[in-house]
């Protein structure tokens, strides 16, 4: 399943890239994250997420790398993360140009299931993607203007 967006930030380029590349600062703005651990300092982290598919809530846990930084214009993440009886890989990438407003974050997310819970992933998938990113960008964008203001 391939998912993609673009989100308008009122900030400076470089206040932008140094949040959205920064797991400690990101950590807040994810919905359903339980736990964050950095394994090597701006490559790769552990998380354990809970994600609602439905009426079930699923937890993952995933190992997290930055494959590819270009700062302060692009970034590509991969994830592998398990669950009971499934398994799920997502490589995202992002890329950061400055327009009149501020910056422009485009997004796109490739991520693929399997396991017991693809089926329901599946049908579900589109809707709780929209769910999620529009929560994380909504505090993304309430974060970013806390540290420019602060």
């Amino acid at each position: 399943m391939r998912f993609e967006g673009k989100e308008i930030l009122n900030a400076p380029l470089d206040v932008v890239w140094n949040f959205v590349t920064d797991p400690h600062k990101v950590e807040a703005c994810i919905p359903g994250l339980k736990s964050l651990e950095v394994i090597k300092d701006g490559k790769l982290f552990n998380a354990e997420v809970e994600i609602g598919l439905g009426s079930m809530k699923v937890g993952f846990s995933a190992n997290v790398e930055w494959a590819e930084l270009k700062k302060p214009i692009y970034a590509k993440m991969v994830a592998h993360g398990t669950a009971p009886g499934s398994a799920a890989d997502v490589s995202s990438e992002m890329k950061l140009s400055e327009v009149e407003n501020g910056v422009e974050l485009s997004w796109n997310a490739d991520i693929s299931i399997v396991g017991t819970i693809a089926s329901l992933a599946a049908r579900m998938m589109g809707s709780v993607t929209k769910k999620i990113t529009g929560q994380f960008f909504k505090c993304l964008k309430s974060k970013i203007e806390e540290d420019i203001n602060a």
